[in-house]
């Protein structure tokens, strides 16, 4: 999982070739000087409603890509999406935008109200979002897409080789508890031959857009808790309204935001995988934090997988499981007295999941159960930063993937180096801002930047070898920043701006059927340029969608 995982610092200042509306100062100023475009705007006009509004609880409508129509290739170019737009329309579409979110579920917890992330209901605040589309270039949109199914086949595969997972991540396990602590679940697993018949991967494989090579590259794959199927549906729904009803006074078309089917999509491989575990009373457990403020991606994912696929949900936390669960004789999981056929982990990728034996416990439990997990230990273990690394070794993709899909794969993987690696080091001390130092962690907030990277490696290497076992070095990836206008707590301001762009991969297995292999729709991550990290829940970056160029 990962809610983060922006690299970049040093990205390329955008030209401001096209004029920014004279009315407004603050935006007009920047043209010289990026830095003065900090303006907020705190109250909004009334403004027409926009057209076409669904009932609050219906599902998001999350439109297939086939639904984008082709434009006109002389609309908005990539450079100019974010510039030249009046402040008295910005404001129009704001006051549009946050009704909208308040009545179609485009919400999460109030971090400023009790409870918000406990009780359904309480302290909503719009998520952050992007209030226009970043552009993005169609071809390597398509190359993004096609790369999902190859990636969900090499989780899988790798998956099942438990001892390529085991020697790669065992200098890791020395000097890392928490892997170390995962790693001993699988060897547990390995030890009693357990199988896992029926696989279910819900996956997203992260990129950013390289300015000085223009390679899709990618930052990382997440096989555990893969965030916002939901919000990102709602984001993207809520653009292509938005530029339905202002695109003439933008020159821009709805129809370059491709339709976002994530939500459906995971709902429809969590049904599938439901279906073949053939229990009709039994129900899908989603393993959620005890405080989560994003709950309603996640409810959003359980109302749809109810209502089109007539399956119940249950939320537990791994401690509930812990004092509520257990395997019977036939390796059934029963919590709370039902019978649980899929186990969808929206928490467990993190140490603060675990803070004591109980937590732990639970996971074993679910481990050796029949039920189907999504991820299982293996697919945990795969999403790993060392794997990741691993796999951009010479030769070691070789063992998993065909000839054809190879060449694919190592287009998009950046530079990636185990601290095993004397050059490699040696380079990231001496220019520390072309490198990024990564620890085998989850959730944003975590990677190391800039003179920090110099810093922790001489440390690491003062305290011995086995400490640098714990983290990876991975080359910086410099996207090209663009104005965006930036939305949070009803506040919206203008700065230059990066984005990362998720494709999600869904993948179901029973033995050697394979019953779903697809691209399941995308999350794209905008923040400020002069951000590190880029988690949404972290408060880092914003929810965005995509204009095709």
């Amino acid at each position: 999982m990962t809610v983060g995982g922006f690299l970049s610092l040093r990205q390329s200042c955008p030209s401001f070739a096209v004029p920014i509306d004279s009315r407004n100062g603050a935006a007009a100023a920047a043209a010289s000087n990026p830095r003065a475009l900090r303006f907020r705007h705190k109250s909004f006009p009334r403004a027409t409603y926009l057209r076409a509004p669904r009932r609050a609880m219906d599902p998001p409508r999350c439109l297939g890509s086939s639904d984008l129509e082709e434009a006109t290739d002389d609309i908005a170019a990539a450079a100019t999406l974010h510039r030249g737009v009046p402040s008295d329309l910005v404001e129009k579409m704001m006051y549009d935008a946050l009704v909208w979110s308040a009545l179609h579920g485009l919400v999460v917890g109030d971090r400023r109200v009790q409870n918000s992330g406990t009780v359904p209901g309480v302290g909503l605040v719009h998520a952050p979002f992007a209030l226009l589309p970043m552009s993005f270039p169609k071809a390597h949109w398509r190359q993004a897409c096609e790369l999902a199914p190859i990636f969900n086949e090499l989780v899988d595969r790798v998956s099942l080789d438990g001892k390529f997972l085991q020697d790669s991540l065992s200098r890791t396990k020395k000097v890392d508890a928490f892997t170390s602590r995962l790693l001993d679940i699988h060897s547990k697993m390995l030890e009693i031959n357990k199988t896992e018949d029926i696989r279910l991967g819900l996956h997203r494989s992260d990129y950013m857009l390289d300015a000085e090579t223009n390679l899709l590259l990618q930052i990382e794959l997440n096989t555990i808790s893969s965030s916002f199927p939901g919000l990102s549906c709602l984001v993207s729904e809520l653009h292509r309204i938005l530029l339905n009803q202002y695109g003439k006074d933008l020159g821009l078309d709805s129809r370059r935001v491709p339709g976002n089917t994530a939500v459906s999509r995971f709902a429809e491989a969590l049904a599938k995988a439901w279906n073949e575990y053939n229990n009709s009373s039994a129900v899908v457990m989603v393993v959620a934090q005890s405080e989560e403020r994003n709950m309603y991606d996640q409810h959003w994912l359980c109302a749809v997988l109810k209502e089109i696929h007539g399956v119940a949900t249950i939320r537990k936390t791994l401690s509930e499981i812990d004092t509520q669960g257990h395997v019977l004789p036939d390796g059934s999981l029963v919590v709370d007295g039902q019978t649980v056929a899929v186990i969808y982990f929206r928490a467990g990728y993190s140490p603060n999941d675990y803070p004591s034996e109980a937590e732990w416990r639970a996971r074993f439990l679910m481990e050796k159960s029949s039920a189907i997990k999504c991820p299982s230990i293996s697919y945990h273990l795969v999403g790993t930063k060392k794997i990741q690394q691993e796999l951009a070794k010479p030769n070691v993709l070789e063992r998993f993937l065909d000839t054809e899909d190879i060449a694919k794969v190592r287009k998009c993987f950046a530079g990636l180096w185990s601290l095993d690696d004397p050059d490699a080091v040696k380079s990231a001390i001496e220019k520390p801002d072309l490198f990024v130092l990564k620890p085998q962690r989850e959730g944003g907030g975590n990677n190391i930047y800039g003179d920090n990277v110099r810093e922790t490696l001489i440390r690491l290497q003062q305290q011995g070898t086995e400490e640098l076992a714990a983290y990876i070095l991975m080359q910086r990836i410099f996207p090209t920043a663009s104005l965006a206008f930036l939305v949070r707590e009803g506040v919206w301001h203008q700065d230059n701006a990066i984005s990362e762009l998720g494709i999600y991969g869904a993948y179901l297995r029973n033995k050697d059927k394979v019953i779903m292999n697809d691209q399941c729709g995308y999350l794209m991550r905008t923040k400020v340029s002069s951000s590190n990290e880029g988690g949404v829940a972290a408060g880092f970056a914003v929810l965005d969608s995509i204009y095709l160029t």
